[in-house]
């Protein structure tokens, strides 16, 4: 079963150092991560959208995402690819189709939570994520980025907030988005990807032993990101 293939590498770095940021759905570790990311020049993975585009496969071809062994037998027939544009925006590929927008659908993002509770799709997709920080100074976000996939990263970032706060930036997202959703339909999902994420057999959302924990409840996008490059740039040596 060969793994997803990766194009467009983008720049590797002599001094390789990664970044591992994990959280729960809506804390803004996407938006953060590569805004730091472009600042410091380094690459930016956001490994969530190649879980989504997974279970986006899943939803095109009519499949149940909870009904494992329908999820599996797609999986070698599976066409995806990850490339970074010269400015480190990643872009996610399906089947030749750039789906970097249609991932980030509600219904996605709850197909997402199921399909990566299989750890069949785990290893799936685990040494593509490994070879980006091997190859390249990275910032990898996801939900086990720190316990899983780059256990020994010289930073781990567990970056929350509450459920409330979460579920109001998610709102706003979408309705910038022209996608108009009731909010307690919003705050429902998230706390249903809470708890799928949460209580999953297969790596499950939590907080490495050595992880930094910032909470960004009460800290704006701009402040977010100055406690992120704050953390990095204690640890990291250009």
């Amino acid at each position: 079963m060969p793994p997803p293939s990766l194009c467009g590498k983008g720049k590797t770095m002599s001094k390789n150092f990664a970044v591992a940021i994990d959280g729960p759905s809506g804390a803004g570790k996407s938006t953060i991560a590569r805004t730091c990311a472009q600042t410091l020049g380094f690459l930016y993975v956001d490994t969530g959208a190649i879980y989504r585009t997974v279970g986006l496969a899943a939803l095109r071809r009519g499949l149940d995402s909870h009904d494992k062994g329908a999820v599996l037998a797609i999986l070698p027939e599976l066409n995806i690819e990850l490339s970074h544009a010269a400015d480190g925006l990643q872009h996610m590929m399906l089947d030749g189709e750039d789906v970097t927008a249609e991932i980030r659908r509600p219904e996605v993002s709850l197909a997402a939570s199921a399909v990566s509770a299989y750890p069949e799709v785990r290893a799936f997709l685990m040494e593509l994520q490994r070879s980006l920080a091997r190859t390249h100074t990275v910032i990898m976000d996801g939900r086990d980025i720190g316990t899983v996939v780059l256990p020994d990263a010289p930073l781990k970032i567990f970056l929350t907030a509450s459920a409330e706060a979460r579920a109001k930036r998610r709102w706003k997202e979408l309705k910038e988005k022209g996608r108009e959703q009731p909010f307690e339909e919003v705050l429902r999902e998230m706390e249903l990807r809470d708890k799928n994420d949460s209580e999953r057999a297969a790596a499950p959302l939590k907080a490495a032993e050595d992880a930094v924990l910032l909470d960004t409840t009460a800290l704006d996008f701009q402040q977010s990101c100055e406690a992120v490059m704050k953390l990095i740039r204690e640890r990291w040596t250009p």
